[in-house]
């Protein structure tokens, strides 16, 4: 475009000093495509309706097709776009989508391509840009771009029932009939007194309205659920084996949660520490234990986002989220290493009245210790080294 303005002006310049009218002409003619260009240009690529559409979450293994629409609103064509939509690398290879067409007037244009869901992840899908110019090259290229919009790929989850995982798994408090323990902090309603009654659940105040002797009555405190603690600290892994264990860590948490939730209609929770894409900083999740499936789709949506960093001890978190849940909740601990402070924190939940599970992921060659400590306070250990494990051992 510099080169045709310089060398109209040129060309001015020269009808101008010899003054000869078929060259005023001629640059008017030139004036007029270069402007009637510019215009049609623009027009073309700022009036264009861009509309994507796909499927925003799924689990790995799915295959999720994006199209995307082009309409021309406009009387005028499009000569030619140029369409350039980048797509994550996980997800497609190459790791774009490129393609030149032409739009007729009031005419719809559809681009399809298919992304192979291989890796659980928070990604995003575009932005895309959309290039456009004259025929002639009189004008620059117009370059437009349409936002990205974000999708979701679920972790794997490896189904889990052929264990017979209701009678023989610790991640799942199987129901009782009648409450073991009663919490004395949550009152439920008040009863009349019989013989045997503990004196201290005389409920006074009720007595002395009703004339009666009444006696308070606890909601139970054995707690039919299940929390997930997952370590994604990464100075808890092997630095040569750290993405594949993390990963593994992940898919483990998503299965245990998915199986206690749809399998055994128990409620399920999570607990952990790592880097969040969406507001690109450190996030601690804690997932209440509950049992609806909206719910396990938050936990597999947080295991799906996380990624490993470096955070708060796995100890730590275990000590400051432990002291909000109630006596007697299922703990499954899913980490990838061994130290004196996760056994000490194992000895310490055990006395708190937790049932504790531990779940170690590609552990050292040397666990002995660890082993014989658990084992000591009567602590289950899983050893989890391939996906194919998770069937195997839990």
């Amino acid at each position: 475009m510099p080169t045709f303005i310089l060398f109209l002006l040129v060309y001015l310049l020269i009808a101008a000093i010899f003054r000869l009218d078929f060259f005023f002409t001629v640059a008017y003619f030139f004036f007029a495509i270069y402007l009637i260009s510019r215009i049609w240009t623009q027009r073309s690529v700022r009036q264009m309706h861009i509309q994507r559409r796909f499927t925003d979450h799924a689990f790995c293994g799915d295959e999720i097709t994006i199209s995307t629409i082009l309409k021309n609103p406009s009387w005028l064509p499009a000569p030619w776009m140029q369409i350039h939509e980048s797509l994550p690398v996980q997800l497609a290879a190459p790791p774009f989508h490129h393609e030149i067409i032409s739009i007729a007037p009031y005419e719809k244009h559809r681009l399809e391509y298919t992304l192979q869901c291989r890796q659980r992840g928070y990604y995003a899908i575009g932005p895309l840009s959309l290039e456009s110019g004259d025929l002639l090259g009189l004008t620059r290229r117009i370059t437009r771009y349409e936002a990205s919009q974000t999708m979701i790929v679920y972790p794997r989850v490896i189904p889990l029932q052929h264990l017979g995982l209701p009678t023989r798994s610790p991640q799942v408090a199987l129901p009782a009939r009648t409450p073991l323990f009663e919490d004395p902090a949550r009152i439920m309603g008040v009863r009349e007194y019989q013989r045997g009654d503990n004196p201290r659940r005389i409920h006074w105040t009720a007595s002395a309205s009703a004339g009666d002797l009444l006696v308070k009555q606890y909601q139970p405190s054995i707690a039919r659920e299940t929390v997930i603690f997952l370590d994604l600290n990464q100075d808890t892994y092997e630095q040569r084996n750290r993405y594949v264990a993390t990963e593994l860590a992940i898919t483990a948490a998503a299965s245990i949660a998915s199986h206690i939730v749809i399998n055994e209609s128990l409620p399920a929770g999570l607990v952990t520490e790592a880097w969040d894409p969406i507001p690109n900083d450190m996030a601690r999740f804690h997932l209440p234990a509950r049992s609806e499936r909206n719910h396990l789709i938050n936990i597999l949506e947080v295991l799906a986002r996380v990624q490993i960093a470096t955070a708060t001890p796995f100890a730590d978190i275990m000590r400051q989220e432990s002291i909000h849940l109630p006596w007697g909740t299922t703990l499954t601990l899913i980490t990838g290493g061994q130290s004196e402070d996760l056994l000490d924190m194992l000895a310490y939940l055990k006395q708190k009245g937790f049932a504790v599970s531990l779940v170690l992921i590609q552990p050292p060659a040397s666990t002995e210790v660890i082993a014989a400590r658990a084992g000591q306070i009567n602590i289950p250990i899983h050893r989890i080294w391939q996906e194919h494990d998770l069937e195997g051992r839990l």
